[in-house]
């Protein structure tokens, strides 16, 4: 009996720990309804002839370095957690008035108040399974979005993420992993995945439109009448290569 006893103790421990983050403390909670990308093949209507300036202020002076710590100059705003395994990346915090906003390799998105020091949250931009047996890489490498009270991050752990500014609340995740900058137009997020594919989504409700092949994963630029990824021009509408 004592031996039955013991058994079912360890399958409850593992069990409990499986929902723990192996690098940070702390239970995470996982976002997605489905493990698949549910592409709704749906025509976008018109869009406004310029993308929005989601990358903040652009005389931001914060950086970054390899173990995540965020500096000001020669001072430290944020100490960070080194990690073993990161990718090399030239990510840099996004400064919008006081705030400075920052992914990090460990998966999550950070917002500090410069001006104290005090970080108002951290979240989680990553599938939990990527932290049970899956994927050991959870960096985020693309640069934050922020559009008005809502944060945008993608990053190498199957994620990308709309947060509330305030508080970083996920309103919605897409079972995507980004490997490089988006841009936004209007309410549409135009994101390049690691699976060679450009995706469009509606940023109101996290719904993906279209999505099409693509070459190169870089950062897609739009020309007020098209989405460019490299050489390719696609439309914007439908997802079509032009």
């Amino acid at each position: 009996m004592k031996k039955i006893f013991t058994i079912l103790s360890c399958l409850l421990v593992v069990s409990a720990c499986s929902e723990h983050d192996p690098i940070l403390p702390g239970v995470r909670v996982d976002v997605f309804d489905s493990n698949d990308v549910n592409v709704l093949n749906t025509e976008i209507g018109e869009l406004s002839k310029q993308q929005k300036n989601i990358y903040g202020d652009e005389n931001c002076n914060y950086r970054q370095d390899e173990t995540n710590t965020i500096w000001n100059g020669d001072k430290k705003i944020y100490t960070g957690f080194a990690m073993d395994n990161f990718v090399k990346s030239n990510q840099s915090p996004i400064c919008v008035e006081q705030y400075v906003y920052a992914g990090l390799s460990t998966g999550e998105v950070i917002k500090i108040n410069a001006n104290n020091k005090r970080v108002i949250w951290m979240a989680d931009v990553y599938r939990s399974n990527n932290l049970t047996g899956g994927a050991e890489v959870v960096d985020i490498v693309a640069r934050i979005g922020i559009d008005g009270k809502y944060v945008y991050a993608g990053g190498l752990g199957d994620a990308f993420c709309k947060l509330n500014a305030n508080n970083g609340n996920k309103i919605w995740c897409v079972n995507i992993s980004v490997p490089t900058d988006f841009i936004m137009v209007d309410n549409f997020v135009f994101v390049i995945g690691t699976d060679n594919k450009l995706y469009a989504i509606n940023a109101d409700n996290g719904a993906v439109y279209w999505s099409t092949e693509i070459k190169k994963q870089i950062t897609p630029k739009y020309d007020g009448e098209k989405i460019i990824v490299g050489k390719q021009e696609i439309n914007y509408k439908t997802g079509e290569l032009i």
